[in-house]
């Protein structure tokens, strides 16, 4: 072991407690690295190769009866791989255990084998296509309900009540996350899906020889938007609603939603703390230099080069850097192991776990190298630059002159401790500038990490409590008179009952396209309001229509401007409509129109495809019930469900989330606070060892020392909530979707929480100074080496 060796892990052991709050920095950067970005990719490796294994369809279309002769010109459309038909509808499922109704996606099989979207079988056998009143449950339904296989189940298909037996239990890669219409999130109680073999399905819907839904898989360079237009001028006689992509397909859109969500916070969150470690480095190096100025000067008059310095130095600051990411790797892959369990609460996947790849831990490595590297460039750059001549002598006192206080004349009404802590912080102003700078990201960490649940639970509040006031959303299987309504105002219970119609449309801006559904109702209707970003409702028009933001954002045009609108059913008819309105909402895309001017423009019979109902107090589960059972009604939902179900959630990841946004932000501020006040007690000893023998007690001492880091942590808060809402604002741009747009709503509470959390942080970490402080030996402390 060389003498440089020896000298290295001395000064190592001497600044123990420093090497160890920045090595916990860096383990909890490699930790934040190494399990999101590593969640990442495991999801997305097995989403692919699950993809793959399963034959994942490319494009799925939904129609109202077609021939089975027909598959074979589907099969014929150029670009077009392969083709499978199927039949598909919902359905009530009779559950006594639980008071809700409860429905389920009923579609067939005909051969396990070939069938695009292959199903992985959990337990009991594949339905077969000729079996009757045989079915197969989806994975989390069957676990939810406690159904295995042998047990019966009742369904209502149509009218008519059948007693199913449960022969297996299945997962499929189009149902990775399994929702029900009209919801955002997961009801293993009350929804799943019921696969049936094709004929006893195709008996129960009349659709014997014939599809309502194909998939289908295209040849490699195939262009999907020429194969979609193809295949749905195909099926317009046949009641199509449109073909749609992977990105529009349900579980594949959420999926997807989530890992871009997951990629962009395993960005944000380490690059944050990488950042801190290049400057705690730089700190401390500098420091340990300024306080080894002979030991250097000594070091290269015995023959030691400026290259021997300098790799000294960089090697201490390494083995901080080497340690904390030893660490972070073991917590990394720890904490991994945790989310990917979390995931498959709400993901399904057949063999889902955890795969460190060589690539992300060498990505993993190298930023932290980096980050060393740049933090020990300016205390390395010092080290070789010291004259052995000049380092000799004791470093030269800084020049101060008169405070912004002394200045304004106040200095005379403060107290000799208070002017003390207010000329260091003032004469060292980069210095106190860096630290407050530091322990605001603490804050901001905490302020990104919170304001996603501030936001989101804005979100669903506004959805669930001010936009959709109605107690039961009913969808029909097939779209109906508007006479409906007077059926449903007869059944007990029944206060209000407001029909809307759906329309599947595409809109058309230049060379610009989007899909959506639009929704059609009454101008008097008041259970379901549009609603702004604000919370401002805004009134149904009597003509043209309105649009979310997002659409007019994706097609570029605003209010005033004329769009066209291609439905997507019926005679697929093309108009012109003037957009009234643009509205900024957070879920979904949207479109209204007033039913009326819906109806015209789609032309035909006027119809409706739904109705939101208000129902008595006390009666929603006797009137979802009687609902239920109609034959006309596919499936029952409940906005109030669906908002404790989110609000169930919530609470559940809250606390872990809560859990490691503490830890993140207090290893950042004891960190940042530690290493401050330590390099204090450095530079001010013999100040502070003076004072104690002037007759200053260890308490008066201790304030003067702490009332610094004081003053720099409370400075520091505002700095970081401001950081914070910018880091937040960029976050929540960067995770705009389809499917949600989480706002940009910070509540008070976590700014006051944030800074609680750091204030926390900032006492522990004094209090493990001032017992460094209280053990000082005076005598030692005042020998100077001059």
């Amino acid at each position: 072991m060389t003498p440089l060796t020896k000298k290295m892990f001395r000064d190592l052991w001497h600044h123990r407690g420093q090497m160890i709050s920045i090595a916990a920095v860096v383990a909890t950067a490699i930790m934040t690295v190494l399990s999101m970005r590593g969640v990442y990719e495991s999801l997305v490796t097995s989403r692919d190769a699950y993809y793959e294994t399963s034959k994942f369809p490319d494009v799925w279309v939904q129609l109202e009866r077609a021939p089975e002769s027909l598959r074979k010109q589907i099969a014929e459309i150029p670009g077009v791989a392969s083709v499978d038909t199927r039949v598909s509808f919902l359905a009530t499922i009779n559950l006594d255990q639980i008071e809700k109704p409860a429905s389920g996606l009923f579609v067939s099989i005909d051969n396990p084998d070939a069938m695009l979207g292959r199903l992985h079988l959990r337990s009991g056998r594949f339905v077969r296509k000729w079996d009757r009143d045989k079915v197969l449950l989806s994975e989390k339904f069957a676990i939810t309900n406690s159904f295995e296989e042998g047990d019966s189940i009742e369904v209502v298909i149509n009218g008519q009540l059948r007693a199913m037996e449960v022969v297996g239990v299945a997962i499929s890669p189009e149902h990775m996350y399994i929702v029900p219409p009209g919801s955002f999130f997961p009801d293993n109680e009350a929804f799943g899906i019921v696969w049936m073999g094709r004929q006893t399905l195709s008996a129960l819907d009349n659709m014997e020889s014939a599809f309502s839904e194909a998939v289908l898989t295209l040849q490699a360079g195939a262009v999907e938007e020429q194969v979609k237009a193809d295949l749905d001028e195909l099926l317009i006689p046949y009641g199509g609603r449109g073909s749609y992509g992977r990105p529009m397909q349900i579980s594949h859109q959420y999926l997807d939603n989530e890992l871009k969500q997951n990629k962009t916070m395993g960005t944000a969150i380490p690059a944050v703390f990488l950042a801190v470690v290049a400057f705690l480095l730089n700190i401390v190096l500098r420091r340990l230099i300024s306080t080894q100025r002979q030991e250097i000067a000594v070091l290269k008059a015995f023959g030691y080069s400026n290259a021997d310095i300098g790799r000294f130095y960089f090697q201490f600051s390494l083995v901080a850097v080497l340690v904390g990411a030893l660490v972070g790797l073991f917590v990394g892959v720890w904490l991994g192991d945790v989310m990917i369990e979390m995931y498959k609460e709400f993901f399904v996947f057949p063999n889902l776990q955890y795969k460190l790849s060589g690539s992300l831990l060498f990505f993993a490595l190298l930023v932290s190298i980096l980050a060393a590297t740049v933090g020990a460039l300016g205390g390395v750059r010092n080290a070789v630059a010291l004259p052995p001549a000049e380092a000799m002598r004791p470093q030269a006192p800084a020049r101060f002159h008169p405070g912004i206080f002394e200045w304004m004349g106040l200095g005379t009404y403060l107290s000799a401790a208070t002017r003390m802590v207010l000329r260091n912080i003032e004469r060292r102003p980069m210095k106190s500038i860096l630290s407050a700078l530091g322990v605001s990201f603490s804050v901001a960490i905490l302020i990104i990490g919170l304001f996603m649940f501030d936001g989101v639970e804005y979100m669903m509040n506004l959805q669930f409590n001010v936009a959709q006031r109605e107690d039961i959303s009913i969808s029909f299987n097939r779209p109906l008179t508007p006479d409906v309504e007077l059926d449903i105002l007869r059944i007990p219970g029944v206060a209000v009952a407001e029909p809307f119609r759906m329309v599947p449309a595409r809109f058309h801006s230049g060379h610009l396209k989007k899909e959506a559904g639009i929704t059609g109702r009454s101008v008097a209707h008041e259970l379901q309001r549009i609603i702004t970003a604000d919370g401002d409702i805004i009134p149904l028009p009597l003509s043209g229509i309105v649009i979310s933001k997002f659409m007019a954002d994706h097609l570029q045009v605003r209010r005033g401007d004329r769009v066209s609108v291609e439905i997507l059913e019926g005679r697929r008819p093309w108009r012109e409509v003037e957009i009234v309105e643009v509205v900024e909402d957070f879920m979904g895309v949207s479109a209204y129109m007033e039913i009326g001017q819906l109806h015209r423009l789609v032309g035909g019979a006027r119809s409706v495809s739904g109705a939101n109902v208000k129902v008595a107090l006390g009666q929603q589960e006797k009137v979802s019930r009687t609902l239920s059972d109609l034959p006309a009604v596919a499936g029952v939902a409940s906005p109030r469900s669906t908002y404790e179900i989110f609000q169930k959630r919530m609470s559940e990841g809250l606390f872990i989330g809560i859990f490691f946004l503490i830890g993140f932000s207090s290893v950042i501020a004891v960190s940042v606070i530690y290493n401050g006040a330590r390099i204090s007690l450095s530079e001010r000893g013999r100040e502070l060892a003076s004072l104690r023998v002037l007759g200053f007690s260890k308490r008066e001492v201790a304030v003067l020392l702490f009332a610094e880091q004081g003053i720099i942590t409370f400075l520091a808060i505002p700095i970081g909530w401001y950081i914070g809402y910018l880091l937040s604002q960029a976050i929540a741009l960067s995770l705009i979707t389809e499917s949600y747009r989480i706002p940009l709503m910070i509540n008070f509470d976590t700014y006051v929480y944030a800074a609680g959390i750091t204030l926390i942080a900032a006492i522990g970490s004094s209090w493990l100074v001032r017992r460094r402080l209280d053990r000082y030996d005076l005598i030692s402390v005042l020998k100077t080496r001059d």
